[in-house]
């Protein structure tokens, strides 16, 4: 997400894999055989996940039932780093993530995984999605509960052995230490700027694709 960046280097990278965002797998990503148990009353929860521009990240979990909440930001260092110009150095230990509030009684913390491994990101990418590259859009869960390791985990070996994708998911999953929300100007770009090339290419896609794999948890907004 390096605003230098140029349009004809956005077009020719980013279009070649953003049009279908999860484009390693080689079918349909199966629900998690593990998941967290869904509650009987309304509650609050959050997952962190990192996938490369936060931005897109942030657009897909808008968009789905039961989220109250995406908010992109910085995971993995240390909150005196936790500013862009210095994430963006690839030095400070943060991913860009996004934190996910939803209620665990209308969708659980495995379908949000399942979301994330679809239609989110490419899982198989070391240190890089479509156009940037750097160890601050590898992509990483970052838990915060033993339940949410042991889901997370499983998950992941689920989709390894199943041969979902061609090539080994490198998905780290990481203890939470903290979570440090982006400036304000990265808050719902997707949203409020659709006619930017970066979100034509590298992240409309996603929603796109979000809406016709998950309709049962696909909202407008």
């Amino acid at each position: 997400m390096n605003f230098g960046r140029t349009v004809i280097g956005v077009i020719l990278v980013g279009a070649a894999v953003a049009c279908t965002t999860a484009g390693a797998s080689s079918g349909p990503v199966p629900a998690p055989l593990v998941d967290l148990a869904r509650p009987a009353t309304p509650g609050v929860r959050t997952a962190v996940v990192s996938g490369g521009c936060f931005w897109g990240i942030q657009a897909v979990y808008q968009h789905l039932r039961g989220v109250t909440r995406a908010t992109s930001g910085y995971a993995g260092g240390e909150a005196s780093t936790a500013h862009y110009d210095m994430v963006e150095t690839g030095q400070t230990g943060h991913a860009e993530s996004v934190q996910v509030t939803y209620d665990p009684a209308v969708i659980s913390y495995g379908q949000l995984l399942r979301v994330f491994f679809s239609v989110a990101h490419d899982p198989t990418e070391l240190n890089r999605q479509g156009p940037d590259d750097g160890p601050q859009y590898r992509s990483a869960i970052f838990v915060s509960t033993p339940d949410e390791q042991r889901v997370a985990t499983a998950y992941i070996a689920q989709l390894d052995q199943a041969h979902v994708f061609p090539r080994p998911i490198v998905t780290a999953v990481t203890t939470l230490r903290g979570f440090y929300a982006a400036e304000d100007y990265h808050q719902d770009y997707a949203r409020l700027h659709p006619t930017d090339l970066y979100i034509m290419i590298n992240d409309a896609p996603k929603v796109t694709n979000l809406k016709r794999e998950f309709p049962d948890l696909y909202r407008d907004r």
